[in-house]
């Protein structure tokens, strides 16, 4: 009688500004939410196990966590050309060896983004069809949360790249809550004479793909809730990553800031309370943590180097989310399926 193994994921516990400090603890808590998921915590044993025994979890969990021992470290300054080369044994590829290998069915990590970036690309080879990855993520909305991809993998991009980020992102987004995600193109204006001519060329190319294409959005439609997708290039979406991160971030020290001027201020602070919090929960960057490595042959999730516990269990989720609702494996389906209708 063969048995079900569980949806596992492996995580590189030694990545990010914390490392096993914040892993560990986000891990526990996940495994204890959901019965369904195994974790591999890859790194050195030591301050793996001393995390996982002083914590009350671990007993109720322990069935579902293994141990992979590696004994070399990223760091976040490292060279990526550099750790791959002289990192075979790292915490970051041994866990994405391990989905290579079918051990795992993702991997997580907080770490070197360009090193991540590099080994999963070397190791896990591009999918057929796909000429780069791109990195994946959701930012909140007026409408909820929206996709927005590329954020940095590629500085540069031909039309056909963003082409088949547009694709990769609709695939994302699918949900049975949205069943049919409109894509837009990140331009200068929503008119399809503005933009560079590659904007103007992807916008063609986007518009014959097998997707729900709604045409150029600019930067505050991201916020508005316009299209469930937004495709660009990654430089132009780490900087709106980052300027997103840091608008919350101003917000709320503002908010702060101005409920602390006097007595009066803090009590109207305080009979608002539930609303501000309330608010922060629906701008907490944090929840939002978890980019998809999109058009590899595996599936890889990255989270912020400095994401706290509560911000890693969310990139956590975020991977089983991917595991569960086949990502991969639609991706392929609608590249072929493009493919076959080119020949």
């Amino acid at each position: 009688m063969s048995v079900t193994r569980l949806l596992t994921i492996a995580v590189d516990a030694m990545g990010g500004d914390h490392g096993p400090a914040v892993v560990v603890p986000a891990v526990l808590d996940f495994l204890a939410q959901d019965p369904e998921v195994a974790v591999t915590l890859v790194g050195l044993r030591s301050p793996i196990e001393s995390l996982l025994l002083a914590s009350p979890i671990y007993g109720s969990v322990r069935t579902r966590i293994a141990l992979h021992e590696a004994s070399q470290l990223v760091s976040m300054e490292e060279s990526p050309v550099l750790s791959l080369k002289n990192k075979k044994d790292s915490s970051l590829r041994v866990s994405i060896n391990l989905v290579k290998s079918g051990a795992a069915d993702c991997c997580v990590s907080a770490g070197n983004t360009g090193a991540l970036m590099a080994t999963a690309r070397f190791v896990l080879k591009m999918m057929p069809g796909i000429e780069r990855p791109a990195i994946a993520t959701t930012m909140p909305s007026i409408r909820g949360p929206v996709y927005v991809l590329d954020l940095g993998a590629n500085v540069d991009c031909a039309p056909e790249h963003l082409l088949q980020f547009g694709i990769m992102g609709s695939i994302l987004a699918t949900s049975p809550e949205c069943p049919q995600p409109s894509v837009g193109l990140l331009n200068i204006g929503h008119e399809a004479i503005k933009g560079s001519e590659i904007i103007k060329r992807a916008s063609e190319l986007l518009r014959t793909a097998p997707i729900r294409f709604h045409g150029n959005v600019e930067g505050d439609d991201i916020y508005k809730g316009t299209v469930d997708v937004v495709v660009c290039d990654g430089f132009v979406g780490n900087v709106v990553l980052k300027t997103s991160e840091g608008l919350a971030w101003m917000l709320g020290q503002m908010i702060r800031t101005e409920f602390n001027r006097s007595f009066w201020t803090r009590l109207a602070g305080a009979v608002a309370l539930p609303v501000l919090n309330r608010f922060k929960r629906r701008v907490d960057h944090r929840q939002y943590n978890g980019a998809s490595l999109l058009g590899l042959r595996g599936l890889v999730v990255k989270s912020h180097g400095g994401a706290d516990a509560y911000a890693f269990r969310h990139a956590l989720l975020y991977a089983v989310t991917e595991v569960r609702s086949n990502v991969l494996g639609r991706i392929q389906e609608a590249v072929q399926e493009r493919e076959n209708l080119a020949s």
